[in-house]
């Protein structure tokens, strides 16, 4: 089951609001940090959890209890769902670890103009130990270290309007690495094209 997260959405999908909102929002109401740093207990506080019964494939013992779940999490307005096991609990768990990776990839946090430099970058801990020895981001989506990068890695792209040259030089790595990079999960990538159509760039191509 992919990850669903989006911004109050209406039934067929469609973002009621614009991301751009969304963005605003999130750096009005709180930081990004602030929420992926919660536990999973303290997270969960702030959200409001359904469970429905899943339809759709996976038979007839699937549907018999409701033990998909939707979690929401107004203070950004995201939404995520987990329906994939029959334990509400295993979905509740799923659920929480895809908002926290909604977070990273939905909600920018504005970085001031002294913080896009390599090395006031490399001062944080969620880019500093996600880059190699050699000063590489060489994640796969399984490491721990991906999604907070990933978090800091968009915010970057976003701060010079989706430049992906001006991004990498900020990052402090190469343009073919920071492609790389991007590429290594979809929904980042996605997420790559959201923020350059929104600033007016050509979309990236994954020759």
């Amino acid at each position: 089951m992919k990850m669903k997260a989006k911004a109050e959405q209406t039934e067929h999908g469609s973002p009621s609001r614009s991301s751009s909102t969304l963005d605003r929002r999130s750096s009005i109401l709180h930081s990004r940090s602030l929420w992926t740093s919660l536990t999973d207990a303290q997270l969960l506080a702030q959200c409001q959890v359904d469970t429905y019964r899943a339809s759709g494939p996976g038979g007839q013992k699937r549907n018999k209890t409701s033990s998909a779940v939707r979690v929401r999490h107004p203070p950004s307005g995201l939404i995520v769902i987990a329906e994939e096991s029959r334990s509400q609990h295993e979905n509740r768990l799923r659920a929480l670890r895809r908002l926290r990776q909604a977070l990273y990839l939905k909600i920018r946090d504005d970085l001031a103009a002294d913080l896009l430099t390599p090395e006031a970058l490399q001062q944080r801990d969620d880019y500093r130990e996600a880059r190699t020895t050699n000063g590489r981001l060489d994640l796969g989506r399984k490491d721990p270290r991906f999604w907070p990068a990933v978090g800091v890695v968009l915010d970057v792209l976003a701060m010079v309007q989706a430049r992906v040259s001006d991004a990498a030089r900020v990052l402090g790595i190469s343009t073919g690495n920071l492609i790389d990079f991007l590429t290594v999960e979809p929904k980042v990538w996605e997420q790559a094209n959201i923020l350059r159509a929104r600033f007016g760039q050509k979309p990236l191509r994954d020759d």
